[in-house]
């Protein structure tokens, strides 16, 4: 395993992620929700959330990425603690039976929405959604965040208020820039 530090300041492209916890399609969702239930105690108990996790094959070869966040925000300091952490953890485990690159970082400004606290974070700013399958005939919404409960979100959008169910967001980002209290 080789181990590498980063803090990003650039918006996770939520394009390329899968969520294992909505569906798990690949043997790679599945190995990440057994790594987020793994890790998830571990780095809550540093102070830390995990934001997101990726596993896919890069040019580098396996990589797995840990998108994690506080109150205070990451520094680097706290990616480098949590990937020696999480490295040790994993080695135990022996989940990952491939060798591949760890990476810890800051999911950065334009940061991924995955589980309903983290919708509820965000109610008053600007969101991206995707849709699984088309709510009022269409797939992509982007508005206001208005409501958040662990079975739906609610945005105002083009003057009109969307309920979107979280079992079919298929991905949703914050759009930091274009939030009001954020300017």
């Amino acid at each position: 395993m080789n181990t590498h530090f980063f803090f990003c300041r650039k918006a996770l492209d939520i394009r390329e992620v899968a969520d294992p916890h909505r569906y798990m399609n690949t043997e790679e969702d599945r190995l990440i929700e057994e790594i987020w239930s793994l890790l998830e105690p571990v780095i809550v108990s540093e102070g830390m959330e995990i934001v997101e996790i990726e596993y896919r094959r890069e040019s580098v070869g396996w990589v797995l990425r840990i998108y994690i966040d506080n109150e205070k925000g990451v520094s680097v300091d706290d990616c480098a603690a949590i990937s020696r952490t999480a490295g040790d953890v994993l080695d135990v485990a022996d989940l990952i039976r491939n060798s591949y690159h760890l990476e810890v970082s800051s999911p950065g400004l334009d940061r991924p929405l995955r589980r309903w606290e983290h919708f509820r974070k965000y109610i008053g700013d600007i969101v991206e959604i995707r849709t699984i399958s088309p709510l009022q005939s269409r797939r992509n919404f982007k508005g206001l965040l208005r409501e958040a409960s662990p079975d739906q979100i609610v945005i105002e959008s083009e003057g009109k208020s969307h309920t979107i169910p979280l079992a079919l967001v298929e991905r949703a980002r914050l759009l930091y820039f274009e939030s009001e209290k954020h300017k």
